[in-house]
């Protein structure tokens, strides 16, 4: 059996992904244009190729010399604002460079495609929990950008022999609980990375978007799913498809429990064992009330089971790698 091509490998979600796939035995290369991903990140079990997906001919030179049979495609841009602000960037990064990878993958043979699609394809849902046959109604470039490449996949693996399955990520949050990778982004706008940040005295304060939402306490509700819990989905994921070629799925990738911002923070506040300053602003544009998965479907047709799904743990792993990341750049 061939390797397995991760792209963004070297980022936050594919490193994990990485460590999940070599921790199960799969040979591993890594696609990454470092432009926001760490070669340090990288397993060194894995092999890296410094590249830019819409580089058809260093991808395609990576899927004939490590005989690749399937990729795992978390490479793109993720900042909702930015996509608002810089919506070609994202029609780009995600779906023309998507285009070119899939294009790469059918010319290369490659029989199996894992994507890392997102709950924000659905924009701001009628019906909470949302699930897979929702309406599909982006409000933002970035979750529009993600339902193209779905859409591509599905006519692709419909006209050639490649099957596919997309995870629909909702809030990925923590770090691996061996300490071997986390989020190590600057300037990321995910609610426990900024958290623990302020823990860690990264930040001054951490702000509250909106407290008159539809939900318990006024501040927004998420479904936050552990990243090695994630990573784990995908490794199952892979075992499917090439169970059985001829299918390909879609999948929420959540626990279907949502925490508010409040509790969020208080969680931060447990674990930490300090009182996080928190202020108060006005809500961002296009936040829905509450996104929470109904993991149904997921839980059907893999054999995967959530090891991580406690809030307080999710927070002290991303805090243990926060507390690394400080000790790494000298702090």
């Amino acid at each position: 059996m061939g390797k397995v091509l991760v792209t963004g490998g070297a980022g936050y979600i594919g490193s994990h992904a990485v460590l999940a796939l070599l921790d199960a035995g799969h040979e591993v290369v890594v696609v990454d244009n470092l432009v926001t991903g760490f070669d340090w990140a990288v397993d060194p079990r894995a092999t890296l190729v410094v590249a830019d997906i819409s580089d058809d001919v260093a991808v395609r030179a990576a899927m004939r010399d490590h005989d690749v049979h399937a990729i795992l495609h978390f490479a793109g841009s993720v900042v909702v604002p930015e996509s608002v602000e810089n919506p070609l960037k994202y029609y780009r990064n995600n779906t023309a460079a998507s285009r070119s990878l899939i294009e790469s993958a059918v010319g290369e043979g490659v029989k199996h495609f894992i994507f890392s699609s997102t709950a924000a394809t659905y924009g701001i849902p009628e019906v909470v929990p949302v699930r897979e046959d929702s309406p599909k109604q982006p409000i933002n470039p970035y979750g529009m950008s993600k339902l193209m490449t779905e859409i591509m996949l599905a006519d692709v693996a419909a006209a050639h022999p490649i099957n596919y399955a997309a995870l629909r990520y909702f809030n990925v949050a923590g770090a691996d609980p061996q300490g071997r990778s986390g989020q190590s982004t600057a300037g990321a706008t995910h609610l426990i990375k900024v958290a623990v940040e302020a823990a860690t005295g990264k930040r001054g304060h951490v702000g509250v978007y909106g407290t008159d939402f539809a939900t318990p306490d006024g501040t927004g509700v998420r479904d936050y799913i552990h990243v090695t819990d994630l990573a784990d989905a995908h490794v199952h994921a892979l075992d499917l498809l090439m169970a059985d070629p001829a299918k390909s799925h879609t999948m929420n990738a959540g626990y279907g429990r949502g925490y508010s911002v409040l509790e969020v923070l208080d969680a931060v506040d447990r674990v930490t064992n300090m009182t996080i300053d928190r202020r108060l602003e006005g809500r961002r544009a296009g936040d829905p009330d509450a996104l929470v998965a109904d993991n149904s479907t997921i839980l059907a047709t893999l054999p995967w089971r959530p090891q991580h799904a406690d809030l307080d743990q999710i927070v002290r792993d991303a805090l243990a790698w926060e507390r690394k990341l400080a000790e790494r750049s000298g702090q």
